[in-house]
């Protein structure tokens, strides 16, 4: 706790003339994020209020905005006196009306959108365009001036701090939570990001957690227990919180400035002591306990019923002002309140004095590179593939860890960026297991509490950041990107439905920041889903789930890309476009267990720039004609099937001419009408032919590459085989064989499904059919796979 004299000495800093520009900036910014809820005209109150000067629709959210003002404005203060480098992140739901008054005010608004003029016809369009048709939305969104986080879903504000404050060393990133998102899972995780932030090479994290009491109709957890039980809770999470609490303005405003003072002058000292004096202990960074009432200084008593201090007032206090006549006059007397005529001239512009504490420049907050981290990326130094590629003298005869091979390439990515720091790989305590723990030789673990003599590669410094929670990994990675930075994110494939619903989010917010022009392209978000549904056989069914990718796909089309690299050569391929590429959300999907080696590096380079191709080496067709039957697939199991039941048939059926397809981008599936790397028909006919059967072994649930193909010609001669939900602990042939994606059944279907060859044929596939039998008999005698299975190379 701040103690008296330091409370008493930075108070008294707070002198009557800074107070009133305080208080002045504080109600203007108040004024305008009332008038973007209710009016469409008359914005200065030039007259008195009328029906038709309100919206016909009241949509926003008053409760949380007196407060998101009070915290910019004092932000405001001391980014001017102290010349900080300084990012916000508003966590609250629907905090728009605040952050968008307070980015008009710094002029910032008017300088990305000039219709916006900060002046009285600006402030027009301003109160207009909120929650309007085609305007601007309720919350924060990448429409806003100063923004990388999306108000709508809470949660993930404090994760997006920390990894916008990684790495930069100069950067104050405030963080203000709310105390409805202080009850998320995401955010619970988040309060233990201090425990990997270094005071040496990262900047620092100020989180304001806004106590005001409710959320749309409830009491909240942490604004309802005793201050003394919250405080032992925070300082429990490693934090020095210090409180703020009241009603009054003028106490308030002067606490608070006394709280920013005091958290930034603990901040520049534990960074002192870590960068000048070496200190290596952990600090205890400084935190604001903010309590305030629920719609502050909006209206105390509506149609005879608490409004301020109460759930009331979380959106629209006065819902019925176009047909209710006394509340028309208490909206007119809230906005008058304010004293408008003092803040603004006659031309609505806002007079000196409430632009007093308001920094210039890129120093503003609405004007933060940092907050348009495209400004600041720089491309990667991405090493020539030939030094990790794997050399390929016949396809099918020496296996390699795919992902151990990529992590010689992440490894000289972390090396060669050891200097600018702008890259790093996150994971849920998985990067040796995932195979790439070459990274270890440019980087450690990042880590900042502590170390016991048995711990291997923790650093204080490091960028490799391990942490048993997916949210924190995503958080801290998105925050990391939208500030102009590189990453991947690799995890445990069944696992990343844990992130789903924040990579939605993410990939929103990419879709519209496409088509906002001073919004600059970011680095893509990464994932690297590898222990995948068949190899986790030692795991069992629980770690089992190939269907991330069926989420990703289901959006936006010109931002989601998923790719199935079959062997360790396409890997690298596909992951030195994915981080050399800007504003997408790239899927990769891949083993790390030993796997064939198909392709050279010249011919991985060549079927990943196509996508899908055929691999006339594996196949029997002579080109005369189409082929009898296509064999396609995509995933390295599935590619591993689909050849050796190629072989079989090569053997058995020697007359029989084979197509092996091999799918890398799934979404050159779709039409090109629906996704810009979508195969025009005539490609795609001439890929899989028009009506020929055409059996696709696929990595994850089949569904999905019907839904991908249904407008396709020869949909009806289409037959998938995937997952389907059957799984246990096994060994990895079985897990195939009990979801039908075996060579021995992929054989069996080539059978089934070419017009006139099931009577001709039916001797092989009754030796397809027996092969299963001894298979299952086999497994449970030996535990092991059948030695055909186990032993087998590409022998055409």
């Amino acid at each position: 706790m701040p103690t008296a004299q330091e409370t008493a000495t930075v108070a008294s800093a707070l002198g009557p003339a800074e107070l009133g520009e305080l208080l002045a900036h504080w109600r203007a910014a108040n004024y305008l994020a009332a008038g973007q809820i209710y009016l469409m005209a008359n914005p200065l109150l030039q007259e008195p209020l009328r029906p038709d000067h309100i919206k016909p629709r009241l949509l926003g959210h008053w409760g949380t905005s007196p407060g998101l003002n009070l915290v910019y404005t004092h932000l405001n203060r001391v980014i001017k006196a102290r010349d900080l480098d300084a990012l916000c992140i508003w966590g609250p739901g629907h905090g728009g009306p605040a952050v968008l008054a307070n980015s008009w005010l710094d002029g910032t608004y008017s300088d990305t959108y000039p219709d916006v003029s900060r002046d009285g016809a600006g402030m027009a369009e301003l109160f207009r365009q909120f929650s309007f048709p085609g305007g601007v939305p309720s919350h924060v969104a990448p429409e806003t001036p100063g923004s990388i986080h999306e108000g709508g879903e809470l949660g993930y504000s404090l994760a997006h701090a920390y990894g916008a404050a990684c790495d930069n060393p100069g950067l104050l990133v405030a963080c203000v939570i709310g105390d409805g998102e202080a009850e998320t899972g995401p955010l619970a995780a988040s309060w233990h990001a201090n425990k990997f932030l270094d005071p040496v090479h990262d900047g620092a994290v100020l989180p304001v957690l806004h106590l005001n009491g409710y959320k749309i109709a409830n009491p909240t957890v942490l604004a309802r227990i005793p201050e003394g039980e919250l405080d032992a809770l925070l300082r429990g999470l490693g934090h020095e919180p210090v409180h703020v609490t009241g009603d009054d303005p003028e106490t308030v405003h002067r606490a608070m400035a006394a709280a920013m003072d005091l958290a930034l002058d603990r901040i520049a000292r534990a960074q002192r002591r870590a960068r000048t004096e070496g200190a290596t202990e952990r600090p205890r960074w400084p935190m604001i306990v903010l309590r305030t009432p629920k719609g502050w200084t909006g209206p105390r008593e509506v149609d005879g019923k608490p409004v301020e201090g109460t759930w009331r007032a979380h959106q629209v206090p006065l819902p019925d002002v176009r047909e209710d006549a006394g509340h028309l006059r208490q909206l007119e007397a809230w906005l008058r309140s304010y004293r408008p005529e003092e803040l603004f001239d006659a031309e609505g512009r806002p007079r000196p004095g409430v632009l007093a504490c308001v920094p210039d420049g890129n120093r503003r907050l609405g004007a933060s590179p940092h907050a348009n981290g495209g400004l600041l990326v720089r491309d990667l130094p991405i090493p020539p593939l030939e030094r990790h590629a794997v050399r390929v003298e016949t396809p099918g005869k020496e296996l390699h860890e795919p992902t151990r091979v990529l992590g010689g390439l992440l490894e000289s990515v972390m090396a060669a960026t050891a200097a600018r720091r702008d890259f790093r790989v996150v994971g849920p305590d998985e990067t040796a297991s995932n195979r790439l723990e070459a990274l270890y030789a440019a980087t450690g673990k990042a880590w900042q509490a502590e170390t016991v003599a048995s711990d291997e590669h923790l650093a204080r410094d490091g960028r490799v950041m391990e942490v048993l929670s997916e949210h924190l990994c995503q958080g801290w990675l998105e925050g990391y990107l939208l500030t102009g930075r590189h990453g991947l994110f690799a995890s445990y494939e069944a696992f990343a439905h844990i992130v789903d619903s924040m990579v939605n989010q993410h990939i929103k917010w990419l879709r519209t920041a496409r088509r906002l022009p001073w919004r600059r392209p970011i680095a893509s978000l990464n994932y690297l889903l590898t222990s995948h549904v068949w190899r986790q056989d030692h795991n069992g069914f629980s770690h089992q789930d190939p269907g991330f990718v069926d989420h990703v796909l289901n959006k936006s089309p010109e931002v989601v890309r998923v790719y199935l690299p079959p062997d360790a050569n396409t890997l690298l391929s596909v992951a030195d476009h994915a981080l050399r590429s800007r504003d997408y959300v790239n899927v990769i999907v891949a083993g790390k267990q030993p796997g064939f080696d198909w392709l050279t590096l010249e011919e991985a380079r060549a079927h990943c720039a196509r996508g899908a191709g055929v691999w006339e080496w594996a196949g029997t067709e002579d080109g005369s004609r189409d082929p009898d039957v296509v064999l396609a697939c995509a995933g390295d199991v599935p590619t591993q099937e689909t050849l050796a039941a190629a072989s079989l048939l090569r053997r058995h059926l020697p007359d029989l001419a084979v197509r092996v397809v091999n799918v890398v981008d799934l979404a050159r599936l779709l039409p090109h009408e629906e996704h810009p790397h979508g195969m025009p028909d005539f490609e795609y006919d001439a890929l899989f032919t028009r009506d020929k059967p055409v059996i696709f072994a696929y990595h994850g649930y089949p569904w999905l590459i019907h839904r991908l193909t249904y407008r396709r010609s020869g949909h009806e001669q289409l037959h998938v085989r995937g997952y389907k939900e059957e799984g246990t602990t096994t060994t990895p042939f079985d897990m195939v064989v009990r979801n039908d994606l075996d060579r021995y059944r992929l054989a069996m279907d080539a059978v089934d499904r070419v017009p006139g060859l099931g009577g001709r044929a039916i001797a092989v596939r009754q030796a397809m059919a027996d092969a299963r039998t001894r298979h299952h008999a086999w497994i449970r005698e030996h535990g092991t796979d059948l030695p055909e299975v186990a032993e087998w190379t590409w022998d055409a």
